[in-house]
């Protein structure tokens, strides 16, 4: 078999770049690359899509659904960037470490939507508990959530980065103030909860890293469990993972950073607290785990490849 061939729509876009930056130098894949004076060019990009194996959607919701309709090939399979499709039907939930069965679900399936980066922190921390019954599905689940500036685009990128730019952006921006993020209903059901979390999302004046975290009450919890037996069943969720681990418990632990996993395509998690309160944090990178390196993750799976092939 030869070389499985991979295309990039929205190769421009933060997260194409990045997705290009952790495969152009494999020998495992060949790379087409579309004409830049023909990205807009929707025969020109149907060409590209229909002639590979793998096709990456690093677009605007719109033009991921164009995107989506302009592929007429069986074989081809799309992993989309975008929020279109991360609930729609048909769709696979490109997050291996989900369950038991997810990973086989992404092999074999032709439509894989990765997630948001928002929604992989949440997702990590809360679905776990809920699978081991743990957080009941009626928990009024509480959400904050810290990431760079990066997460926002190019757009958001260069008003950082500027001369000048307001004061206002040296400090931490709280936002999503509508409580409607574009992550809830993907947050809401892949981890099986009745009513979707309280979600506060922070940007702040760094370029990369994000630590999204959940507070509970253990009283509230299945079995009053304390912060000790929270860590042990994520420790169970995650053994034997590549990409996603927990930390060992600290009791004396006092302080995370958001960008300590900057750089990287892994997450790990931590859990903190005591008999009557737990706090658990995902921390990794929001154009890693959480955005790029989750969409090359998913396309070794879908082509049978290691795992983990450009990600370590």
């Amino acid at each position: 078999m030869g070389k499985a061939k991979v295309y990039i729509d929205g190769q421009a876009g933060t997260t194409g770049l990045q997705i290009y930056e952790r495969i152009a130098t494999r020998d495992d894949l060949e790379l087409l690359r579309i004409d830049d004076d023909k990205r807009h060019d929707n025969d020109e990009r149907a060409r590209f899509i229909n002639a590979a194996d793998v096709v990456f959607l690093c677009l605007p919701d719109e033009g991921a659904i164009e995107a989506v309709s302009l592929v007429e090939s069986d074989s081809v399979r799309i992993i989309d960037a975008s929020c279109a499709h991360r609930v729609a039907d048909g769709w696979t939930y490109g997050f291996p470490e989900l369950d038991a069965e997810q990973r086989s679900k992404i092999a074999s399936s032709k439509r894989i939507a990765n997630p948001g980066c928002h929604a992989t922190g949440f997702i990590s921390v809360t679905a776990p508990l809920v699978q081991a019954n743990i957080l009941p599905c009626d928990y009024p689940v509480t959400c904050h959530s810290l990431t760079g500036y990066s997460g926002g685009g190019k757009r958001m990128i260069a008003d950082y980065e500027s001369e000048g730019r307001p004061v206002a952006l040296s400090a931490p921006g709280l936002y999503g103030l509508t409580l409607c993020h574009k992550h809830l209903p993907e947050m809401q059901k892949m981890c099986g909860l009745d009513t979707a979390p309280v979600f506060m999302p922070v940007v702040d004046d760094y370029y990369k890293g994000m630590a999204t975290s959940i507070m509970l009450h253990n009283a509230l919890l299945t079995g009053t469990p304390d912060a000790r037996a929270i860590h042990e069943a994520l420790c169970k969720h995650y053994e034997g993972e590549a990409l996603v681990s927990v930390r060992p418990f600290d009791p004396a632990q006092k302080t995370l950073y958001a960008n300590e996993l900057a750089g990287t395509n892994r997450l790990e998690i931590v859990v903190a607290g005591n008999d009557t309160h737990t706090t658990v944090t995902a921390l990794f990178d929001n154009l890693g785990k959480g955005a790029s390196g989750a969409a090359v993750q998913n396309m070794n799976i879908v082509l049978g490849l290691d795992e983990c092939a450009g990600l370590l």
